[in-house]
């Protein structure tokens, strides 16, 4: 451990000269990349500093309990034990903090959140899901966009897709991944049964332009007048986009801005995230590293969470976590879900090791 912190400060340090250095500055491309290094290792240094001066006081009372002076040796005997409990603690935070990181938790995400069994109750939920995950990025402070949104008659939603921009997005909103079910009364039941329904959610890491290249040959775009509740734009001029890519078989669809513009620049996000999304899938199987924990799995067809109105509760099925605060999650506080299970992706990973 202490030669690991030893290479990250030396490297730490080596990045704080180059950010100093004319060439780095005048670079935006490798100046945005050596920032994001050094801020990245910024918390280890932290606490790696703190345990090699820990390690360092362990070594000076070790030396002084070799040594003749019985009234330094008294001291230095009655420092170790709590020096090396010091050392214990720190040693397990940073076993934490070194596990290999998803490069892409720094990105921002665009989410899907599409409607399941369960006809209008499923797109009520989907609209109470997508207002959840609202909230909750309020409480970040990130800025939140809808790209696409196919709505009910009642208020529901078949199909929403929206992005969220801010630090750490995807890798907080990564474990939202899969299929939520709902037990409720629906607002549609005259007879006070309760039904569950269900809708997904997929989670994917925004792709920059450089990560994603796309042929423009490989695109069939076509256009179509916006449907669906909206400003005098909708369904007067042919504002929407489809985009098809034709080797993967991928269709986007964006109508949620007034021009024809913005929805093919949206569209092209949406087209870059998933394509992004679908090749880091296809990596990861050939490297055979895909986990079989349901803990981070973005697989769609597995339930991961049932939301039961009546009694109150909510339970996430990858960890066996329940609590009985289902309004307030529902009203965007989903911290303790998340970190729970960011807590057991952790035990997991540090038990592999």
């Amino acid at each position: 451990m202490k030669n690991k912190i030893e290479i990250i400060i030396a490297r730490y340090d080596e990045l704080s000269q180059l950010l100093t250095e004319p060439a780095v500055m005048n670079n935006q491309n490798k100046l945005k990349e050596t920032a994001r290094e050094h801020s990245q290792l910024t918390v280890i240094v932290e606490k790696g500093r703190e345990y090699l001066s820990v390690c360092q006081q362990i070594a000076d009372d070790e030396e002084i309990l070799s040594g003749d002076d019985a009234d330094l040796k008294e001291i230095a005997q009655e420092e170790l034990a709590d020096l090396k409990e010091q050392k214990n603690t720190l040693e397990a935070e940073l076993k934490v903090i070194l596990l290999p990181k998803d490069p892409n938790d720094d990105k921002n995400t665009i989410v899907e959140i599409r409607a399941g069994t369960g006809g209008e109750e499923a797109a009520l939920f989907a609209a109470d899901l997508y207002r959840m995950y609202i909230h909750y990025a309020e409480r970040n402070n990130w800025m939140s966009e809808v790209m696409n949104v196919n709505e009910t008659g009642i208020g529901g939603y078949k199909e929403i897709i929206f992005s969220m921009t801010g630090k750490g997005a995807f890798g907080l909103m990564k474990y939202e991944s899969g299929v939520h079910r709902v037990q409720r009364v629906p607002k549609t039941e005259t007879g006070g049964r309760v039904h569950t329904s269900a809708a997904t959610v997929a989670v994917l890491p925004e792709a920059e332009e450089a990560e994603v290249d796309i042929n423009e040959n490989d695109l069939k775009i076509d256009t179509f007048r916006a449907s669906g509740a909206g400003g005098q734009h909708v369904n007067k001029t042919e504002s929407a986009i489809r985009i098809t890519h034709i080797p993967s078989g991928l269709v986007v669809s964006c109508q949620d801005e007034k021009s024809q513009h913005q929805n093919r620049l949206l569209a092209m996000k949406v087209l870059r995230s998933r394509l992004l999304a679908q090749e880091q899938e296809r990596l990861a199987q050939e490297r055979a590293d895909v986990r079989k924990s349901m803990v981070s799995t973005g697989d769609r067809s597995a339930k991961i969470r049932t939301y039961n109105f009546p009694q109150g509760r909510i339970t996430d099925h990858r960890i066996n976590y329940t609590a009985y605060n289902l309004e307030d999650v529902m009203n965007g506080n989903i911290v303790e879900l998340i970190e729970q299970l960011k807590l057991a992706e952790q035990q997991e990973l540090l038990a592999g090791d």
